[in-house]
Formats: structure tokens, C-alpha cells, sequence
């Protein structure tokens, strides 16, 4: 059975709280509106903020958007390296970052739909086979072990994440996109980081390509 959410933010723990093992994710982008004339850009200095509702995932993701960014020469500090799962995620808190650091734009990236498919499918048997000789001339007894595992749960993944970037000066956003990502996970086979590093490289991509940045 096929379930959306959309338009709310549903529990991130219960998309990447369990979301194990999975092949390569597939990540487009698009713009929801484009960049403002008046706005300000290119930025140098970019506070990247996560808004989920677990601390580790919005951690990984800031993160490897960090990365990205710094591999494009850019400045970027990751909100999560200035608080722990504790702090409170109000506007005083991200203002006293922004005071901080000296961040000239704020990219603030969050989950608003989520598609998921889940199949079970059979496990590849594993077979042992002992055999033995006979008092017949090429005659053999032969015995065979077949261990069956539990099934496995395949579960179809399409997850949309929209990132807006918000000028400090101008104190507004300036421009915003959307990211689909879709991908297979087993669930034995634990979290796949990669999902996480796609992300991150398509939302700085856009940047890119958006004139948001210049490398």
C-alpha cells in the first residue's frame, strides 16, 4: 500500500530512523521560485540549517552540505556544530548563530512529503549436501539441508525536501527549490549514509546553477 504525507513535516525518525541499507539514491532538483533580483547574491558565508525532528539526521545532513559547500570555496558553518539535541530550535537561537559566525545567507532545508512501497520478498536459500557411498558399485546416499531465512521487507522510498536560502540583510528569503530523492532499502541491512551525501551534492548543485554561489 502506497502512503503520502505532504505539505507537513512528518516524524524524520520514522523515514531515516529505519530507513537501512539501500542501492544509490536518484536525486532531482527543481526551483520553486527563483532568485529575487534585488537579492544580494552570490553569498560567501552560508549558515546551514536542517529542521527535522531527530538531531543525528539533521547532523549528517548539515554536514555534508558543509562539505559541498567548502569544496566550492564557500564559508559554512553547520547549525548543529553550535548546539546539541537539547537546544531549542526558536528563532533567538538561530539569530545568535547568525551573530556569531557572520553568515550573510541562511539555507534551511526541511522534509515536506514522503512516499513509501514496501514488498517483502523471499530470501535466497542456502543448501548444504553430505553424500556418502554405497555397497553399489557409483551408488551414493545423499542427504540435503535447505536453510530458508525470513523474508526480506523491500521498502520504494521517495522523499522531497524543500531548501529555501534566506538573506541576512535583507532579512527575507530570496529563493527556493525542491530535491526528490528516491531509492530501495532492505531492513536488515542498516542505514546507508549515501542517501544523505546525495543530498547534500544535489542541493549545492542547484545553488550552483542558480547563482546562488560562485565557486
Amino acid at each position: 500500500m502506497r502512503t503520502y504525507q505532504s505539505r507537513i513535516l512528518p516524524p524524520f525518525a520514522a523515514v531515516f530512523g529505519f530507513l537501512l541499507t539501500s542501492c544509490a539514491s536518484h536525486v532531482t532538483t527543481h526551483e520553486t521560485y527563483p532568485l529575487l533580483a534585488d537579492a544580494d547574491a552570490p553569498y560567501d558565508k552560508i549558515l546551514v540549517i536542517s529542521l527535522f525532528d531527530t538531531f543525528d539526521p539533521r547532523r549528517y545532513l548539515e554536514d555534508e552540505i558543509v562539505k559541498a559547500l567548502e569544496e566550492d570555496n564557500i564559508e559554512a558553518v553547520a547549525s548543529t556544530s553550535m548546539m546539541d539535541s537539547r537546544t531549542p530550535l526558536v528563532r533567538q537561537t538561530f539569530v545568535d548563530m547568525i551573530d556569531k559566525t557572520g553568515a550573510d545567507a541562511i539555507l534551511v532545508t526541511q522534509l515536506t512529503a514522503h512516499a513509501a512501497d514496501t514488498t517483502e520478498r523471499d530470501a535466497s536459500p542456502e543448501v548444504s549436501w553430505n553424500y556418502w557411498p554405497t555397497y553399489y558399485w557409483n551408488v551414493f546416499q545423499v542427504e540435503m539441508v535447505e536453510y530458508v531465512e525470513p523474508p526480506r521487507l523491500e521498502t520504494d522510498h521517495e522523499l522531497i525536501l524543500a531548501s529555501q536560502v534566506f538573506s541576512v540583510s535583507m532579512e527575507k528569503p530570496v529563493w527556493g527549490m525542491e530535491s526528490t530523492s528516491e531509492f530501495t532499502v532492505v531492513q536488515e541491512d542498516g542505514l546507508d549514509y549515501q542517501i544523505f551525501i546525495d543530498e547534500a551534492e544535489a542541493i549545492v548543485s542547484r545553488l550552483r546553477r542558480s547563482d546562488i554561489i560562485k565557486p
